[in-house]
């Protein structure tokens, strides 16, 4: 789900203490209906259970409409099933990826961006080239540049004004830059030493589990390993932090060394001022709604099947000696449907299908005790009119406020930046999607569940004001997006239990796909009828994660 750390909750009152009252703004909370959520969770608690108002089979059930879910979906078509449902919770599929619009302009209401997948993840490489976004030309994979980020791509304010790049660099010391080119030269000695790899989970199937070197790091909290190393600069101590807020939904304070080495080393590394690194490494590929567009084309064709049954929640799930059933609640009509299935893909945070699962087995309570998740903010502001600007570096996709002392930083990103018409994108309204990470709040979750939403349009308004000042005169309208569990925090630990689930369910076979993919299962926790596929068993939430361990589950429950 990428995005930065912002403010935390005595900046956040600080703030709203001495600034001026902001003006009514149309909008409010949507995207997610917590209480269909929370409708689950107590009649889990009370025991209650589900009488069916009726009876429906199906081959393989899959249970949650994320990426994983959507994965496992297009798995089981490629593989020539097409005897198969797809449960959401949610009344769009695409969990942390999905999309919206704000007064006609398209923006996510998560993740916005993919990385160039490398040879590491196969399955979403094939992804793209379905799609048309990936191609062989005169020898070379070449990517569509209309989904390619436009630049400029990345700017930071500090200091009074705007700066190119994330990295604080102009004005700093020699200590500073001294400090930057030694963090990458360790990230680049430690990637030798072991390498690092996005889908995590192709160095698991290489090492027989985590490697000894990365075993190392997913022992120590991050800032302890930073201070075990002498990194001590306050600038590189900040980006450090905001990264893995980024990533993680949790600063560097809480995440581990091995995750806040992973950032960079398993993508470009990192590049300190003066280095030019791969330029096809570092681009990203984007849409004014995100990675919504994706989990669009995954879905389409289960809408059209009629395979796709959303806002339908999973009461409960109990394997079976013949089959699985599984009982679901449809929230427009309030009924009940007893599904019965061959097979089960579990594709559900671990938290809930610890939950759901009747007698769940020993590796599913093991690993949700063991995690914790980072509740989330997305708020998504019309803006009318282009916005006044502080001097320094061009409007840019990722914009980011510097701020140490509140250990993160606000930022937001411009919808309509990818727009080809540079006329519209310039004069023309857009949407900023602005996000915030609450894993570090100690009650985050309460706060976000309980603070009216005018409570947070406020504290987005007053910082954002900083950066521009006529914003409150010219946004129109704000619609946030709350997540209470929105990603897994990598804590030290987490990696070296969940490496090793799953790895027995491995073979050497490769299995042929209608659209001509071969390729191996890559470890996929599972029973005898259940195949489990989350970005939570990899320990933090990114799409490759997701979206490998869905083609998993899918072929695993196919073949």
């Amino acid at each position: 789900m990428r995005r930065r750390a912002l403010l935390s909750l005595p900046a956040l009152g600080a703030l709203a203490a001495c600034a001026p009252r902001v003006r009514e703004l149309a909008g409010g909370f949507t995207g997610i209906d917590v209480q269909h959520g929370h409708a689950l969770r107590d009649a889990l608690a009370q025991g209650r259970g589900p009488t069916p108002d009726e009876h429906r089979r199906t081959r393989v059930l899959i249970a949650g409409g994320g990426v994983a879910g959507l994965s496992a979906a297009r798995a089981l078509r490629l593989a020539g099933m097409q005897d198969f449902a797809l449960l959401e919770l949610e009344a769009e599929a695409g969990g942390n990826s999905r999309a919206t619009q704000v007064a006609g302009i398209a923006c996510p209401r998560g993740a916005h961006y993919l990385p160039l997948p490398g040879d590491d993840a196969p399955e979403v490489q094939d992804f793209l080239e379905e799609l048309g976004l990936r191609r062989r030309v005169a020898g070379r994979w070449q990517y569509d540049e209309r989904t390619l980020c436009h630049s400029p791509q990345e700017r930071l304010y500090w200091q009074g004004a705007w700066h190119e790049g994330l990295l604080p660099v102009d004005g700093v010391g020699a200590g500073t830059l001294a400090q930057y080119q030694r963090f990458a030269q360790r990230v680049a000695a430690l990637s030798r030493q072991a390498r690092f790899a996005m889908p995590t989970l192709r160095t698991w199937q290489q090492n027989n589990g985590l490697a000894p070197a990365h075993q190392a790091l997913d022992a120590l909290v991050f800032d302890n390993w930073l201070a075990r190393e002498g990194f001590d600069d306050a600038h590189l101590r900040w980006y450090l932090d905001y990264c893995c807020r980024d990533d993680y939904g949790a600063g560097s304070a809480r995440v581990s060394a091995w995750a806040g080495i992973h950032y960079f080393a398993s993508r470009h590394g990192f590049e300190a001022p003066g280095e030019h690194g791969d330029d096809e490494h570092d681009a990203v590929l984007t849409w004014p709604e995100g990675n919504g567009w994706l989990t669009r084309q995954l879905a389409a064709p289960l809408v059209a099947q009629g395979q796709l049954h959303p806002a339908t929640s999973v009461l409960r799930i109990t394997e079976q000696r013949h089959g699985v059933e599984v009982d679901a609640l449809e929230h427009a009509s309030g009924r009940v449907t007893r599904w019965q299935a061959e097979r089960c893909v579990v594709a559900l945070p671990l938290f809930i299908a610890a939950r759901v699962l009747q007698n769940p087995p020993a590796f599913v309570r093991a690993a949700a005790a063991r995690l914790a998740w980072a509740p989330w903010l997305v708020a998504n502001i019309h803006i009318a009119r282009p916005l006044q600007d502080r001097p320094g570096a061009a409007p840019a996709w990722d914009n980011v406020l510097y701020d140490h002392e509140a250990r993160g930083g606000l930022g937001y990103v411009d919808a309509g930046h990818q727009r080809l018409n540079l006329g519209a994108q310039i004069a023309g309204p857009t949407v900023l999607s602005y996000y915030q990470a609450l894993g570090d709040w100690p009650d985050g979750r309460t706060q976000l569940l309980t603070q009216p939403w005018t409570h947070w349009r406020d504290a987005i308004l007053r910082p954002l004001a900083r950066l521009h000042p006529d914003i409150l005169e010219r946004a129109t309208r704000m619609e946030i997006t709350r997540y209470g569990h929105a990603m897994a925090i990598p804590r030290p630990g987490d990696q070296t239990v969940l490496s090793q689930i799953g790895l027995q369910r491995l073979s050497g076979k490769r299995y042929q796909l209608l659209n001509g993919e071969r390729t191996a299962l890559p470890p996929t926790p599972a029973t005898g009828r259940l195949a489990f596929a989350h970005a939570d068993w990899s320990g933090y939430s990114v799409f490759e994660e997701a979206f490998t361990r869905g083609m998993g589950a899918g072929m695993l429950a196919a073949f």
